[in-house]
């Protein structure tokens, strides 16, 4: 009998078994499910923060912070350093000549979350009469948009969704100021989604700011940022450091993802040695129950790489189907949520969606073929080496 025959009636033989072992496989399934399900939550995790935070940026719009600040929240931008960025080369003007861009100032308000109370802190962003233009992705979905001087604002649509309090109509208490909500806005699901909007002016007028965090700028061309940051580098009276905005959110997302990748290699790795040892228990435990049949095998002149692959193919087969099932339980639970989390060192919340996509549970269940593999491969090689006159001997 040729080798492929024999793999082929050995396989099938020890995979008729299976159902006797119910018990012992379902350690391997359940396990690897386990692991499974961490792993693609968390990757789905990553992955909807990622797409909110990239998704927030454009290759012709550019952000203005000051010289060497990570992000806005770090930022501090004096009114004479808005008005140089106003007449710098590069920013698209409209008809009447008014540059497009929005110098905003960044406030912290105190709320509370809608599912258990808790407090949550959201970002107020005030922006400038150009905004809707620089833009033009805010689009108001209920209410009215905010008059200038007045504390109004309008609230992101997540925003709204995970928080108390931000229904149109409702009062917005901070520390020095008390806002109406007016409207909700939408802006294709991007991070802007888990803010308020107030006017610029009014922000700063409320507890007698002086600077603002950022400037949104909107520039004639992607290409016209190299001719932004030339001058601006070029003029010693401001020192500022221009970014192609989706850039600027890349990298505020490649932090973020970086944290939630040492987690899932953290907890993942943890949870897939437990599953290794799990597999490896439960393959040493069939290869031993099954000891006669595979040296009677052997005794009529099946070889060992029969016993070999016979052995590997349970364990990849049981760990695949509990890949398959932990992919499907992230699915089940997970798949459409909308969370929020803390976002760069303002610790505002950002509100996103998770999403099991079909690559991620391929990624969940290649892990899990991988347990299979290695908890099954020194069980393969046992049955292999299976001494056959004391195998028979216990007959």
């Amino acid at each position: 009998m040729g080798i492929v025959s024999q793999v082929s009636s050995v396989t099938a033989m020890n995979l008729s078994s299976l159902p006797r072992r119910r018990s012992t496989s379902m350690v391997v399934i359940i396990g690897s499910a386990g692991v499974v399900a961490v792993l693609v939550s968390l990757l789905a995790m990553a992955s909807g923060m990622a797409k909110t935070l990239q998704g927030s940026g454009r290759d012709d719009r550019a952000i203005i912070l000051r010289n060497g600040s990570a992000s806005e929240s770090g930022s501090a931008l004096t009114r004479a350093a808005v008005q140089t960025v106003m007449d710098a080369p590069g920013i698209k003007h409209d008809r009447d000549g008014k540059p497009l861009l929005s110098a905003e100032p960044l406030r912290l308000l105190k709320l509370s979350k809608r599912d258990d109370g808790s407090e949550a802190t959201v970002l107020l962003r005030g922006i400038g009469p150009q905004a809707p233009k620089v833009r033009p992705e805010v689009m108001l979905i209920e209410g009215r948009m905010f008059r200038r001087s007045v504390n109004e604002l309008i609230v992101g649509k997540a925003a709204q969704a995970q928080l108390k309090g931000l229904g149109v109509g409702d009062r917005v208490v901070a520390r020095t100021a008390i806002w109406t909500v007016v409207g909700t806005f939408a802006s294709n699901g991007d991070a802007h989604e888990s803010e308020l909007f107030a006017d610029a002016d009014t922000v700063m007028s409320s507890d007698n700011g002086s600077t603002y965090a950022s400037i949104t700028a909107l520039l004639d061309s992607p290409d016209s940022l190299v001719r932004l940051a030339d001058s601006m580098s070029a003029n010693p009276a401001v020192r500022v450091d221009v970014t192609r905005e989706r850039d600027y959110f890349a990298r505020q997302s490649k932090a973020v993802s970086k944290l939630l990748s040492i987690l899932v290699y953290v907890v993942g790795g943890i949870m897939g040695v437990g599953a290794v040892f799990g597999a490896l228990n439960t393959m040493y435990a069939a290869v031993s129950s099954r000891a006669v049949e595979i040296a009677t095998l052997r005794a009529i002149g099946f070889g060992s790489t029969a016993m070999v692959v016979s052995v590997l193919v349970e364990a990849l087969l049981l760990a695949a189907a509990g890949g398959a099932l932990g992919a499907f339980e992230a699915w089940l639970f997970f798949n459409g949520h909308t969370v929020s989390t803390t976002q760069g060192s303002a610790s505002a919340q950002l509100v996103f969606d998770i999403t099991v996509t079909l690559r991620l549970a391929l990624v969940g269940i290649a892990a899990s073929i991988v347990i299979g593999l290695v908890g099954g491969l020194f069980p393969a090689i046992r049955a292999a080496r299976l001494p056959i006159a004391t195998a028979l001997r216990a007959i």
